[in-house]
């Protein structure tokens, strides 16, 4: 069956290139900056909980060039050229999810993975989180599955295929256990707007 939702990403999209302090220094397309090796962007990751405290996890669409079918967090994208950071999140969550929700900033970190000779991800990402318990609606040409887990369930299921998982996801999830738990406390003890 066609795919008939809307397209949010190209590959000739625009990203942001930044140094390795996260300073801007130029812009490239999306499909250049993800080749060989790739070329250090600017991206962000977001968790997404309900307010019963599971995770919502998506698996990447089929469509995708790095890590297709891989699970990882609730919506990972890029800012574009011209873009905020705080107007990229929630239009990226709107497209690729259909939800709404305030989103609070966790962490930054810079990382590097190969997908084979498909290309990389090499970027300088911005980890958010928020509470929603609005209906997810997929777009289909980026997610091919999603499902709401709890945190017990999502870390048995990690440790014993771990090689299901993006390796962002499995960084930030490790990040946010290890130096985030009160942050996600404090969040998931306020109930959604």
């Amino acid at each position: 069956m066609a795919k008939t939702a809307p397209v949010v990403s190209s590959e000739s999209e625009r990203l942001v290139l930044v140094d390795s302090n996260d300073e801007v220094i130029g812009y490239g397309s999306k499909g250049d900056l993800h080749d060989g090796a790739g070329t250090l962007h600017r991206a962000f990751s977001l968790f997404i909980f309900n307010s019963e405290g599971q995770l919502l996890m998506q698996q990447r669409s089929d469509d995708k060039r790095l890590w297709p079918l891989f699970w990882s967090n609730s919506c990972c994208s890029h800012p574009r050229e011209g873009e905020e950071m705080d107007g990229a999140i929630h239009r990226r969550l709107r497209e690729e999810l259909g939800m709404e929700s305030e989103l609070h900033f966790l962490f930054r970190f810079r990382y590097h993975a190969q997908f084979g000779d498909l290309g990389a991800e090499h970027e300088f990402c911005w980890v958010y989180a928020g509470v929603s318990d609005d209906a997810v609606q997929v777009n289909p040409n980026e997610v091919a599955s999603w499902k709401w887990i709890d945190i017990d369930e999502l870390e048995a299921d990690m440790a014993e295929r771990p090689e299901v998982y993006t390796p962002w996801f499995r960084m930030e999830w490790e990040r946010i256990r290890q130096n985030h738990n009160d942050k996600l406390t404090e969040l998931l003890a306020q109930q959604p707007a």
